[in-house]
């Protein structure tokens, strides 16, 4: 339902000829970019995981969702409040200690609210928009890498990757934090959240010394802008525009969760929530893998509508329309919801990588994770009023409306193709210069490795040899 059907002939014909699977084998022999990779997925391996402990442990103080919307929603305000910060931290170096501040930090949050009274239930808002504040910046900051890292086509395969593989801790991740809660309960999940993260935080911190590109972001020919001016990357109207669809969108999947947990508690029975969210989850890592096959430039508003199309169809099939005699029912069309999500991430997230300055992409990626945060933060609350009023049926159609609202900023969303002003066009990736203390350097053919230092002075972007094709 995601892909038109001359692209899944494109698909099976790219996976027949190897192609494929020749260019992620070269996009993994780059030096430390699967130990990155690897390491950033454990760093957030405890985010899907949190808006369920948060909600079982929440709603069994106050019994209801909408406050448990809130905590929830104030986490992701607080990482919202200082992405755009944390961004330009990491581009000046550093980013090795900021994973690590941000680790510590997060995990005694983690445990003071799991260790909190039930009878000071007010204070887990406050509480969690502090908390929030230090959740880990390995999204932004891995993102901000790949550039630096790959080129061409080698580009796009690895935010594929990534938009796929970060598919995996929305299938793990649920499963292990509601069996905590069914067997120990919600303060254990959170204990063990905790303990998560910073494990995650640690290792990502040996990682990005390992791969030395803890320096300054390097500047590339034409990302500098004139006058020495740095205007705000939200005032670059291409920029804007996927910025807000991030934050329209990600009311579909947070306010999905919050649906799923709903209905799972309501029957009394948190052992589905591991089962309904794995089967949405895998569906986005089949639906991710899927487009990573397909040739060309991704089409926003093929992938935005098809997004939106896998939530409304779940509408009639949930209480109080319908009541099944088991949610297990509803499995293949979770399924079928899911394979729209890592398609739709990957493309906007290859397509801010593409448009940002090169020595500004991890701030551009932190404007990206205080839209998600701000869409998140508003959408829980949302969401969690509507299953309040109008049951899980109401929750799902909440979710769907923000999806099809970014749908409808996707039809002005500009092909790359085209160039924007203020703004170095790059269309086939640079990676030419490598990180600041010289360990790292881009390779002179897309995917090859090559030894010794940076080279001293900007390097010319590389034009993929693919030509953009729609899809």
């Amino acid at each position: 339902m995601c892909f038109p059907q001359n692209a899944l002939a494109d698909s099976v014909a790219a996976l027949h000829s190897g192609r494929v699977l020749t260019n992620y084998r070269r996009l993994f022999g780059v030096p430390h970019v699967l130990s990155l990779l690897v390491w950033s997925l454990a760093a957030r391996f405890y985010m899907p995981g949190q808006m369920i402990a948060v909600t079982f442990l929440v709603e069994d103080w106050t019994g209801t969702y909408s406050y448990a919307g809130l905590v929830a929603g104030a986490f992701t305000l607080g990482m919202a409040l200082v992405g755009p910060l944390r961004g330009r931290m990491a581009d000046r170096g550093g980013s090795d200690r900021l994973v690590m501040v941000c680790g510590v930090v997060f995990a005694a949050g983690m445990v003071t609210l799991a260790l909190l009274p039930a009878f000071l239930w007010w204070m887990a808002v406050p509480l969690a928009l502090v908390t929030g504040v230090f959740g880990s910046p390995a999204n932004q900051i891995v993102r901000g890498l790949w550039p630096r890292l790959t080129r061409g086509p080698e580009r796009q395969a690895i935010y594929a990757a990534e938009a796929t593989t970060q598919e995996l801790l929305f299938v793990f991740s649920p499963i292990v934090t509601a069996a905590v809660v069914t067997w120990a309960g919600p303060r254990a999940a959170m204990l063990m959240l905790a303990v998560l993260a910073l494990a995650g935080a640690v290792g990502f911190f040996l990682a990005l010394r390992r791969a030395r590109v803890t320096g300054p972001a390097p500047v590339e020919e034409g990302a500098e802008e004139p006058g020495g001016r740095r205007r705000s990357l939200i005032r670059v109207p291409a920029l804007a525009l996927l910025f807000t669809m991030a934050l329209l969108a990600v009311g579909g999947v947070i306010g999905m969760d919050l649906t799923i947990v709903a209905w799972a508690n309501e029957l009394n029975t948190p052992q589905y929530v591991m089962v309904l969210a794995s089967v949405w989850a895998l569906g986005s890592l089949v639906g991710g893998a899927i487009a990573g096959a397909l040739p060309g430039s991704p089409r926003l508003v093929r992938r935005s509508l098809a997004a939106t199309a896998g939530l409304m169809l779940l509408v009639p099939f949930m209480p109080p329309v319908l009541h099944l005699p088991t949610p297990l029912l509803v499995l293949p069309l979770l399924f079928l919801s899911g394979m729209t999500l890592a398609p739709l991430l990957a493309a906007v997230m290859g397509r801010i990588g593409d448009l940002a300055p090169s020595d500004r992409r991890s701030e551009a990626f932190g404007w990206m994770a205080t839209a998600l945060g701000t869409g998140g933060a508003l959408a829980s609350p949302a969401v969690g009023a509507m299953i309040d009023a109008l049951g899980v049926a109401g929750g799902v159609a909440g979710a769907g409306l923000g999806l099809l609202a970014a749908s409808g900023l996707s039809l002005f969303v500009r092909p790359p193709s085209e160039a924007r002003p203020g703004v170095a066009e790059d269309t086939g990736g640079h990676g030419g210069s490598g990180s600041a203390d010289g360990a790292l350097r881009g390779p002179a053919e897309p995917g090859r490795s090559t030894g010794g230092p940076a080279p001293a002075g900007p390097t010319a972007p590389a034009v993929s040899p693919h030509p953009p094709q729609g899809r």
